[in-house]
């Protein structure tokens, strides 16, 4: 096949079907299958950047479209791949247009796993790997290893989709937090109450995330999510994949364990190092431990497992602390950024809701930016602390809700991470609290400074604490009007945004909540971001702290074989690891290390060097 790149439409010229929202009770198939593309526009332009008939051309499937709103009359844009009449006559055809860089020959995307399991495998104790976490990341990272027969172990500290669904609407509706069940932890991942966004800008020239994407469509996403430039699955959407993703490992010879938390790690001394050979591991519903034997685990914690972090540190697993970013959920009208955005096409079926990304660069030195941007969505309390606030974003696949929201988020590095001893005992207990701040005293006395690597942590829960008391002590939020904001002044009176985020927004000024730095590049940055998109900046607009969990406070360093730097047996992947940053590129990550684990099981067995 010939891949054909920039081939633009007018929005006119696009076919429009109106069917009801698409996460109503009553859906159906039909709903869930994509409106029809121009084909038969697309295939003469095609033929046209060929130099070819259209009737030259077999068959034409679009790759990608995306829309390009930079002038008025709002352009439609297909990447498309197409079949010849005659496919022999394939390769003279790319050879005359080589110097073309919107003709090439279209890759093979398909996934060619590495290698394949014996069928005796698993026979032996401890032989099967382990992997800890089902969110995106330990999901693929369990899929592939299933479609490889090495019958993987899922271990995850949550509850299957269903149940943690209930427990996380607990918290919104009731204000009861289960610390073990709820937006982070469970089955899924953080990413089941998100927007469900499936895009990313890592690097992929193998085409993991295309894996990704067609094991998600097999297990019910909608099929726009393969051509769309910005896809989306919604909540509602994922608890279906995700529970057909699970059934789909356990046919093929995996098993998932639910409400299972590691709580320790068997490591022995090796000369480079050390070496994993088992787990402790607690049942969460009836309180007994018990050892597995395992020498290969794959660690997709997410970047909310703060005491796992804190076991592992203390097992000597080598981890750094990293830069993150800290900041508020900010609601607009989603009229308003549909305006800005598409002009008068806004309110287009095909269009849907309008996103946006931003960033600025403050005098202060720090960058603020959008992040996680949920169109037509609400914001919601993601806490799994006790007596901490924090919040996050989601939509359905719909987005058909009032409010657009996003994280407005600053920068920061570890310099910024407290080094008093009260921070690291309010974070992590009295006890273990003064040992941790002392080793972290001595690091950075240290030439070159090292920051300990749970210091992010510290000023996490250290914000989180502050927002749950100023938010009034039972999971409201402290929010702030931005006209509030930027006059320096405390809100008292709603206006023409309601926020959406449950239980519930105390006005307040986040000045009490969020550190100097923050607030004066965030002021700076308001007044830029309105420019950019009108009305951005607007008075009644909404600011909902606090957005914590932007990703990982830190790094788990791994070599070329996806292992731990200095930990055998122990693969850390995805958000938690800091190798990831949403779903997709979670999932590419679980793949990876998936077919390094695969590779390196299959050299033990033979007594072969890997490849």
């Amino acid at each position: 096949m010939i891949r054909i790149s920039e081939l633009k439409l007018p929005l006119s010229a696009l076919p429009v079907q109106t069917r009801r929202a698409a996460d109503a009770p009553s859906e159906t198939d039909q709903d869930r299958l994509p409106t029809a593309h121009p084909q038969d526009a697309l295939q003469h332009m095609a033929a046209k950047a060929l130099g070819l008939q259209p009737s030259d051309i077999a068959a034409l499937q679009v790759f990608k479209r995306s829309f390009d709103a930079r002038k008025a009359e709002l352009l439609a844009v297909y990447i498309v791949d197409v079949t010849l009449t005659e496919p022999q006559a394939e390769a003279a055809l790319l050879k005359k247009w080589a110097v073309n860089p919107h003709i090439q020959a279209t890759p093979d995307m398909r996934w060619h796993a590495p290698c394949q399991a014996p069928k005796t495998f698993g026979a032996a104790q401890g032989e099967r790997p382990v992997v800890i976490g089902f969110g995106p990341c330990g999901m693929f990272a369990a899929l592939a290893l299933a479609q490889m027969g090495f019958r993987p172990l899922v271990l995850e500290r949550g509850k299957p989709v269903r149940e943690r669904t209930k427990d996380t609407w607990g918290l919104w509706r009731k204000q009861t937090l289960n610390p073990e069940s709820n937006v982070q932890f469970g089955e899924g991942g953080a990413g089941t109450f998100s927007d469900g966004k499936l895009y990313s800008q890592i690097k992929d020239p193998r085409h993991l995330g295309r894996k990704v994407m067609d094991e998600f469509v097999k297990a019910g996403a909608p099929e726009d999510i393969l051509f769309a430039a910005h896809p989306h699955i919604g909540t509602f959407k994922l608890v279906k994949v995700v529970e057909r993703l699970r059934a789909e490992i356990i046919a093929l010879g995996g098993e998932i364990r639910f409400e299972q938390r590691v709580c320790d790690v068997w490591l022995q001394p090796t000369a480079s190092g050390q070496q994993l050979c088992g787990l402790q591991v607690q049942d969460l519903r009836t309180g007994q431990q018990q050892r597995l034997d395992t020498r290969h685990a794959v660690l997709a914690l997410g970047h909310s497992s703060r005491d796992t972090f804190v076991m592992l540190h203390r097992r000597g697993v080598a981890m750094q602390a990293k830069a993150f970013s800290i900041g508020v959920r900010i609601e607009h009208p989603q009229s308003v950024i549909d305006q800005a955005r598409w002009g008068r096409h806004a309110g287009h079926p095909l269009l849907g809701a309008a996103d946006y990304k931003l960033v600025h660069h403050a005098q202060n030195g720090r960058a603020v930016y959008s992040f996680c941007m949920c169109p037509g969505g609400t914001v919601v309390a993601a806490t799994s602390e006790p007596d901490r606030v924090v919040t996050n974003g989601m939509s359905q696949y719909s987005r058909n809700e009032r409010n657009a929201n996003a994280g407005m988020v600053v920068a920061i590095d570890p310099p910024d991470y407290p080094l008093d001893a009260a921070a690291w005992q309010a974070a992590f207990g009295a006890s273990d609290g003064a040992q941790l701040a002392q080793e972290a005293q001595a690091l950075s006395q240290q030439t070159p400074p090292v920051c300990h690597p749970l210091a992010g942590i510290v000023l996490q829960r250290q914000l989180e604490s502050r927002a749950f008391v100023v938010g009034g002590g039972n999971y409201e939020a402290p929010g702030q009007l931005v006209g509030d904001f930027l006059a320096h002044r405390p809100s008292t009176t709603w206006g023409s945004v309601v926020p959406s985020y449950k239980p519930g927004v105390k006005l307040v000024d986040l000045a009490d909540v969020l550190p100097a730095f923050a607030l004066e590049a965030m002021r700076e940055a308001l007044p830029v971001f309105g420019r950019k998109i009108k009305g951005y900046d607007m008075a009644d607009a909404v600011m909902t702290g606090v957005e914590t969990r932007t990703s990982s406070p830190l790094r788990m360093p791994r070599g070329p074989d996806h292992q731990s730097s200095n930990t055998q047996g122990l693969y850390p992947a995805g958000e938690g690891a800091s190798y990831a940053g949403g779903i997709l590129s979670a999932g590419v990550d679980g793949i990876k290390v998936a077919e390094s684990l695969a590779r390196h099981i299959m050299a033990e067995r033979t007594g072969k060097a890997e490849n």
